[in-house]
């Protein structure tokens, strides 16, 4: 695979889409879940969703279960509750694998582009790394993401060019969507 444009995953619906659709956009890909403790970055997300997307940004959003059990719900009951509670807009997609041998072909790509770097530094980075291993064990080489929330910036030729991990902050995010704009 040469970029994201050569892969296709299915929306909420069950369609197949190719993210060559997205050619020429700024996208933000990230694997969530509803009952994360860095749940609260959807909020972050469709306010910048809402700012840039007339400037060609698009976030797409895989719910993952795969980290404590933290999606439980269906695609719809997930769509539901983010768009009742955080009020989203970006796109959904259906609730897929980021790690192991069922990972999501597209997931395996953005890690193998921009590997896990580390969590940083400071309290959440503590906390996050004790259940993070012990949850990544079980997936071996194949630990791709290393929890919920990571996000993969985009260029608009579909390079991958940059990671963010769950305890980065929101506003550096932002600088680097607003530069990629």
């Amino acid at each position: 695979m040469s970029n994201v444009y050569d892969f296709t995953v299915k929306d909420i619906m069950g369609n197949k889409i190719n993210l060559g659709e997205y050619k020429g956009k700024v996208m933000l890909i990230v694997n969530t879940a509803t009952g994360c403790g860095f749940t609260p970055h959807y909020e972050p997300l469709e306010a910048m969703y809402k700012e840039f997307r007339d400037q060609g940004f698009e976030i797409l959003d895989f719910p993952c279960n795969q980290f404590a059990d933290q999606a439980p719900g269906n695609d719809n009951e997930i769509h539901e509750f983010c768009t009742v509670k955080f009020g989203t807009e970006f796109p959904q997609f259906t609730k897929i694998e980021v790690n192991g041998e069922n990972a999501d072909p597209l997931f395996a790509y953005l890690a193998t582009e921009k590997p896990f770097e580390g969590f940083g530094s400071g309290v959440k980075m503590i906390a996050l790394k004790k259940f993070a291993d012990a949850n990544n064990r079980k997936f071996g080489d194949k630990a791709y993401i290393k929890w919920n929330f990571t996000k993969f910036l985009i260029d608009r030729e579909g390079n991958v060019i940059a990671r963010f991990e769950p305890t980065v902050d929101m506003a550096e995010v932002k600088k680097a969507v607003e530069a990629a704009l």
